[in-house]
């Protein structure tokens, strides 16, 4: 067999898949990917541009360039009183997937068990298994799409060897306030496990402020913090992420980053440095339309009885189709179809949720009005039938 049998297995992206059906289609509307609908910044696209026009196209240190360590390290100290060393405790990656793949390669041995919410992200489990590990699914479904320290400690045992935290969460957008988190923290501590904290939608939490779980007491030596500038800042084409971390971890995903990466685009790096220095303004100026958008699609949605509940950040929501008596694979195809409106089947986020659709509001608010015309006619049309 010429192909690995992990990556013969393995699926293809639940999203990826769905969405190669919607290239080439006219008057498609798209509520599936998630992208933000805004352009990066000016002033970080012109730190960008300026560096080439300076000459700098060279690589960077293998960890990323040092002024953007250090602005990650200022940023955040300023923001959460939260202190990496930019020499040590800090690595630049592509993108936050980067970092994540690079997180489960240097933290798994053949047989250790990875505790991921479910639903969940696209790529947690199948990254988990080409790593050696063994991706140990927690249904959320009963308490609101939100992991317990209840349901947690109920699935740890001694193969156990991280628990990967998503929040402001991909699918759902629910999110934890500070308290919510330190229970989690309670367990994780107790049976000394890590985090993998994939906090991307940090910035875009709506009505409490967001905590960074190594913020927590006792939790930062035990936490991997992933972060980045895809979704905030609207920078998902520029391909940069980072990693902070205790600095024998962040040491071994160097290792791997230096043989597989090398490096970030340097222009990349520059790019990302005007973010954190200038591009606070237009985070919440996104935010705030975001949040607008957030309640328009769900008041909606509810409408039409596709029951959700509100996310508290991020740019998603998770809506229930159980009252059309379809499936979600159904649902999406048929709606894209008839409708011309694309939104993701909740199976690519865990194959029970198959009365759920994941739907973007990283869309315009025009594009949301027509979309909800669109649904509503095509839930009309086959209630008919």
């Amino acid at each position: 067999m010429l192909i690995s049998k992990k990556v013969e297995k393995m699926q293809p992206s639940g999203i990826r898949a769905f969405f190669d059906l919607v290239l080439g289609m006219k008057e498609v509307i798209s509520l599936g990917v998630g992208e933000p609908d805004f352009v990066t910044p000016w002033q970080i696209r012109e730190a960008g541009i300026y560096s080439l026009e300076e000459g700098f196209t060279s690589y960077t240190s293998n960890k990323g360039l040092y002024k953007l360590r250090l602005t990650i390290s200022r940023y955040l100290k300023n923001r959460y009183g939260l202190e990496y060393c930019p020499d040590e405790e800090i690595l630049i990656t592509v993108g936050v997937s980067e970092g994540f793949d690079l997180s489960l390669r240097t933290i798994i041995n053949p047989g250790d068990k990875i505790l991921i919410p479910s639903p969940s992200y696209v790529s947690y489990g199948p990254l988990t298994e080409l790593a050696g590990g063994i991706p140990i699914y927690i249904d959320t479904q009963d308490e609101g799409f939100k992991l317990t320290p209840k349901a947690l400690e109920k699935y740890i045992d001694k193969k156990t060897k991280a628990l990967i935290l998503n929040y402001p969460t991909n699918p759902t957008g629910v999110s934890y306030t500070k308290r919510e988190l330190g229970g989690i923290k309670q367990v994780l501590l107790k049976h000394k496990l890590l985090c993998i904290s994939d906090e991307i939608y940090g910035d875009l939490t709506y009505d409490f402020e967001h905590t960074p779980f190594a913020t927590l007491s006792g939790a930062k030596e035990n936490t991997i913090y992933l972060n980045g500038f895809s979704k905030s800042y609207a920078m998902t084409g520029w391909r940069v992420g980072f990693v902070c971390g205790p600095k024998e971890i962040i040491a071994a995903m160097t290792k791997i980053h230096q043989y597989t990466i090398m490096c970030v685009s340097i222009t990349s790096q520059m790019a990302a440095c005007e973010a954190l220095q200038t591009g606070r303004k237009s985070v919440e100026e996104m935010k705030r339309e975001y949040k607008r958008r957030r309640e328009f699609i769900c008041e909606g949605l509810n409408k039409l009885d596709l029951e959700c509940i509100k996310p508290d950040g991020a740019f998603y929501v998770f809506a229930s189709i159980k009252k059309t008596g379809l499936d979600c694979l159904n649902f999406a195809q048929k709606l894209l179809k008839e409708q011309k409106v694309a939104v993701v089947p909740g199976t690519a986020f865990g194959r029970e949720f198959n009365d759920y659709i994941r739907i973007s509001y990283a869309s315009s608010l025009d594009n949301l009005k027509e979309a909800l015309l669109r649904m509503e006619d095509f839930l009309k049309n086959n209630r008919r039938r």
